[in-house]
């Protein structure tokens, strides 16, 4: 089965035209996801010139492979927050993510969305230990958040306690946004190769601007702002299926392998099975969700299934504001964590009031200064160069036996004459090798079999087994070098 997200099957936008030339705006947003379109439509509004430049297509990243779930219920994180950055901040994390639900409410009735907006509660769920749904059910009502604690829910099995949060809301985030992009300039297929001062340099022009945006996903630039060193990348899996139930309610269990559900439209999305970028995982993620499927659901029919990266901050709240403070107009929005969507419109909240100079409520728990880094972290960063440099000339004399050793739509990581190399083997004979040496920052890239790619535990960087970049923050493919079978 193909790997797509329900969203990219049933909606498409038509093409923008890429950049060509060097021009000049008030403000440039890199990214063409949630978060860069939302902020550039609340700029406009506000009378400020914006350009969005994507590398692809806009949403062709995160925003075509979230579950779509707009919640201020991020998983056990309020008993946390008043723990480690007091009520007042806390109340800041609440406050930002509450009045997220009602801005896309808001955008989707004012423009008459197709987006299937629907308002609906969100569940934490346990089937082991009540204790800490109960403390977070505390720290939410202290916030002045309200929730209701109950035993009964919609899932096919039996839970402890749940924690229900009221008007919530899930929506088709690729229908809601092409519709909010549309007069918004936006150049597609552009990539941004570096930033410099008020100037974006890219593959195909420059944009000179007052203001910058880092609305990418994953900051690429290492330098200021040291992002590669705050945060790490995890992996996470969604299969849909038909033929089962309809939930009125999101639900996000918080034991160990616990699952996430929603409904949309005839369709349930199960998700699970996630783990850190570039770690190695026994069993195959897609598999186990289709079986728990199959077990709640017998003879249900599965859709589709696909896959999402999240950024994660090293205290789970997102970096949301300035991007260094060496660099007075460099904004940025990374780390979003499992919960994109609503970290998007705060996002665009928050970057747009401090744009504007206008005094933000919520800027202070986001805030990426929360975490200095010292002048000697840049020590840390070495010129990785191009990593797989000389590859095609030197992987051709990796012995034939260690080829042999690899079974058909399997790779692995075969080390000859000192040198790393990984290598896929394809259903048909054709091997592949690319250096494991990442173009980011030199870590070695791990072969992850459930998506046939080479993945970063480091940063995060994914690469196709042709070596063809997936994922950010490396910006360069790595060479590849193919055997046909004799």
């Amino acid at each position: 089965m193909v790997k797509k997200s329900i969203w990219s099957i049933s909606a498409s936008a038509g093409k923008r035209d890429p950049l060509s030339g060097n021009i000049s705006t008030d403000t440039v947003i890199i990214g063409g996801g949630m978060a860069g379109v939302l902020t550039a439509h609340f700029l406009e509004q506000a009378g400020v010139e914006c350009v969005i430049l994507e590398e692809n297509r806009i949403g062709s990243g995160q925003t075509k492979n979230t579950t779509a779930k707009v919640t201020a219920q991020h998983g056990l994180i309020y008993d946390r927050l008043l723990q480690s950055v007091g009520k007042e901040k806390a109340r800041q994390y609440a406050a930002a993510n509450q009045e997220a639900i009602h801005r896309y409410r808001i955008l989707a009735e004012k423009y008459q969305m197709d987006c299937q907006w629907g308002d609906c509660p969100a569940y934490l769920y346990t089937s082991v230990d009540s204790k800490r749904l109960r403390q977070e059910y505390e720290a939410a009502k202290r916030l002045g958040i309200p929730g209701e604690l109950t035993e009964k829910t919609e899932l096919p099995f039996p839970v402890k306690l749940a924690l229900k949060f009221e008007n919530q809301g899930r929506f088709h985030p690729l229908k809601f946004l092409y519709s909010i992009a549309g007069d918004l300039k936006i150049y597609e297929n552009t990539k941004v190769k570096h930033v410099e001062g008020h100037t974006v340099t890219s593959d195909l022009g420059q944009v000179t601007a007052k203001n910058i945006v880092f609305a990418c996903h994953y900051p690429f630039q290492n330098v200021p702002g040291y992002y590669f060193m705050r945060m790490h990348q995890e992996r996470s899996y969604v299969v849909s299926v038909k033929q089962t139930c309809s939930f009125n309610g999101m639900y996000y269990g918080i034991d160990e392998d616990a699952l996430s559900f929603r409904s949309a439209g005839e369709e349930i999305l199960i998700g699970g099975g996630g783990h850190r970028t570039g770690k190695k995982t026994a069993g195959n993620s897609y598999d186990y969700l289709a079986h728990m499927a199959e077990k709640y659901w017998p003879g249900c029919k599965e859709t589709a299934r696909w896959s999402a990266q999240d950024c994660m901050t090293l205290d789970n709240i997102p970096y949301i504001g300035l991007f260094s403070r060496s660099c007075p107009d460099w904004y940025v929005a990374t780390g979003f964590g499992k919960w994109g969507m609503t970290s998007s419109m705060v996002s665009a909240m928050i970057l747009t009031d401090l744009i504007l100079k206008r005094e933000c409520p919520y800027a202070d728990v986001f805030s990426p200064q929360r975490y200095n880094i010292q002048a000697s972290a840049a020590n840390f960063i070495k010129d990785s160069g191009h990593a797989a440099a000389g590859l095609l000339k030197r992987a051709a004399g990796i012995p034939k036996e260690k080829l042999e050793e690899i079974r058909p739509g399997e790779g692995a990581v075969i080390e000859h004459d000192g040198q790393k190399y990984g290598v896929y083997k394809s259903e048909t004979g054709k091997k592949y090798a690319v250096s494991v040496k990442c173009p980011h920052l030199g870590c070695q890239l791990e072969w992850n079999a459930q998506e046939k790619s080479w993945d970063c535990p480091c940063h995060g960087s994914r690469f196709d087994y042709q070596g063809r970049k997936l994922d950010e923050p490396a910006q360069e493919d790595t060479e590849c070098y193919i055997w046909e079978e004799d």
